[in-house]
């Protein structure tokens, strides 16, 4: 009888095990309410049952289109879309599972992308437009659809995005969406008349190379070395460890150790100095350091300890830490302010001395364990306060490195494989750009990586010739009469400068700038701007969308005439924002005249014989020119 029950049991398990019933799943863009592309091929990937025959139809499909699901349950799909309309239902079945999709418009999708100005919220915690309540008030558009990219990083690209929530009408719900991206959805849906879909793929305060393909990153040589340990697959660990070895090997310490040491022994032959622990390194021996110090400390424990389960509380660290008790890393913390709060394994927990080593890195003003730590286990706390042992690993000021943690959100590549690379699945009208903030100071780099980084979307997205528009970053900081030395400026001319690729355009924002707030509330200006290069370069409505250029420049003894390719207007009588200056690099600030609808005269009474002009070259520029549709003329260099 038990052997009876036995086989009836196992028998039972038996069948369970061999039905079970997988369900289906699809990309998480891919939801009620989504609009997808107009007349546009689309692959569609996904798991279900394994081995089953997968159906999809759809509502504008005279055919069902159908594949079998392999071993592992993963199919895809390729199906076309119609011209603009909806709604629609789609249904995904593999015979076990039914997956049905509803609500779905065809329409023209952008993604809207970039950092803080472009994730800039419509009504938000952290900012709000001007007139936010009146435009959520009035946010009930049925046939604008908007999705929210979830911030999330990667090392490697990923096959599904991350998002906040699936695709939703817009209605005051919406509120915390992108600004920027809601407001240039109505207007093309305004003037399009058809459903329109908007992606929000932003993250504030990043930088251009975290939104760049890896192999788009192989020929900016500001992070060639950090690139190559990209292409070799390695875990976040191991680039870490890679990244410090070669801030090392830049670094000429005066006795090299070999790194990363073993991290579980206090070493004799390393030539450690003593610091006072809590302090600040610029006050104990490192002043002016930014870079990366390896600290050790000798924790004695009683016998009666050796087994628990310990928590290291390790004060305020600047401006990033990398933890490790007994040679076990323990934790990872980013940001000046926060206190640590490591757990530590009793496994690893010993009897008499146990060693504490923490990497720390500071990226500028104040570095190190600057408040009080503690560790604590079976109820009683062990003071961390006193002296402990370092050596200097980098010094940032004498390195063509410079240190990013692999899981930061600012680290090449991580932004484009977790939130770009996921959406190339999904074919798209374009994309509208605001970043660069956080690249000022290296505009150089920023150059090369920002039309490489543009090459590298459309190659992925398989559209050679996307639209790309773009946002010329807004003044900001305190205004400056003559100041030809602006890094603000370098970084604007460097966004004009991937006006040279096909297909792309730039909105200024230059005039649209708050000297004391980095992220101006205009957004309806910006918006407007990028509609307009949309709407005439991508769906032949014309428009005037461009400012005037100078096209040419005469230097007359004196003065200087500058032709311009339209008619040029000031706004507020006087023309401001011109410089000139000499071959002996002196500079002043220009009175300028008209000479007619586009010519402009200039003269310095500081500069005699001027030799180079620049418009609006300054960090907050206040030049006044203008062409027709309140464009602002765009800032310009004769020397650049």
């Amino acid at each position: 009888m038990k052997k009876l029950r036995y086989f009836l049991i196992l028998t039972c398990m038996i069948l369970c095990v061999d039905n079970v019933v997988a369900e289906i799943v699809l990309p998480q863009i891919y939801t009620d309410n989504m609009v997808l592309q107009r007349n546009s091929t689309i692959t569609m990937s996904g798991h279900a049952n394994p081995k089953s025959r997968v159906i999809l139809s759809a509502d504008w499909l005279q055919e069902s289109i159908s594949t079998q699901a392999n071993i592992d349950g993963y199919f895809s799909l390729r199906f076309s879309t119609p011209v603009a309309g909806g709604p629609y239902s789609m249904v995904i079945n593999d015979g076990v599972d039914k997956k049905v999709l509803q609500n779905i418009l065809i329409g023209e999708v952008w993604i809207c992308s970039g950092q803080s100005n472009m994730e800039f919220p419509i009504r938000g915690d952290w900012a709000r437009l001007m007139d936010a309540d009146q435009i959520v008030a009035s946010m009930h558009h049925p046939a604008l659809r908007l999705m929210q990219i979830k911030n999330t990083t990667s090392l490697a690209p990923l096959d599904d995005a991350a998002v906040e929530y699936g695709w939703i009408e817009s209605s005051p719900s919406a509120a915390s969406f992108s600004a920027i991206g809601y407001l240039y959805g109505t207007m093309l849906q305004d003037s399009l008349n058809i459903p329109i879909g908007i992606i929000d793929a932003t993250w504030g305060g990043t930088d251009i190379e975290a939104w760049t393909p890896q192999k788009s990153l192989r020929n900016v040589s500001e992070i060639k070395n950090i690139n190559r340990l990209l292409e070799s697959s390695l875990s976040e660990d191991e680039l870490r460890d890679n990244i410090f070895k070669k801030l090392y090997d830049e670094y000429d310490a005066p006795q090299k150790i070999e790194y990363p040491i073993n991290r579980a022994l206090f070493h004799q032959e390393i030539p450690w100095k003593s610091m006072s622990v809590p302090s600040l390194w610029e006050d104990n021996g490192l002043p002016g350091l930014d870079g990366v110090v390896v600290f050790q400390y000798e924790l004695e424990l009683p016998q009666e300890a050796a087994g628990s389960p310990l928590q290291l509380h390790i004060g305020a660290i600047d401006d990033y830490d990398c933890t490790y008790f007994n040679g076990v890393k323990v934790g990872v913390t980013s940001g000046f302010e926060k206190a640590r709060h490591y757990f530590v394994d009793g496994r690893y927990v010993n009897a008499g001395k146990n060693v504490i080593t923490i990497e720390v890195v500071d990226n500028g003003g104040g570095g190190g364990i600057w408040k009080s730590s503690y560790a604590d286990v079976n109820g009683v706390s062990y003071s961390l306060d006193g002296m402990w042992s370092y050596i200097v690993l980098s010094d940032f000021a004498k390195s063509h490195i410079k240190f990013k943690e692999p899981t930061s959100p600012n680290f090449p590549t991580v932004l484009y494989n977790a939130m770009i690379y996921p959406l190339t699945q999904m074919p798209v009208a374009g994309v509208i750009w605001y970043q660069g903030c956080n690249n000022v100071g290296r505009d150089q780099m920023y150059e090369v990586c920002f039309k490489n980084m543009i090459k590298g979307w459309r190659e992925a997205f398989g559209k050679p010739d996307m639209p790309f528009y773009f946002v010329q970053l807004a003044g900001f900081l305190q205004p400056v009469a003559v100041q030809p030395e602006s890094e603000w400026a370098l970084l604007r001319q460097a966004q004009a400068k991937a006006l040279e690729l096909p297909n792309t355009a730039m909105a200024s924002a230059v005039d649209l700038g708050n000297p004391i707030d980095i992220h101006p509330t205009n957004k309806a200006e910006v918006a407007r701007r990028l509609c307009l290069l949309a709407l005439d370069k991508t769906y032949g409505q014309r428009q005037i969308c461009e400012a005037p250029v100078c096209i040419e420049t005469k230097f007359e003894g004196n003065k200087a005439l500058l032709r311009f390719d339209k008619l040029v207007k000031s706004h507020g009588g006087v023309i401001t924002g011109f410089i000139v200056g000499d071959k002996d690099n002196n500079w002043g600030y220009a009175n300028a005249r008209m000479i007619d609808d586009k010519t402009i005269e200039l003269k310095s009474v500081l500069v005699e014989r001027p030799s180079v002009v620049r418009y609006n070259w300054a960090d907050y520029p206040d030049g006044n020119l203008y062409g027709d549709n309140n464009l602002p003329v765009l800032p310009f260099a004769t020397d650049k």
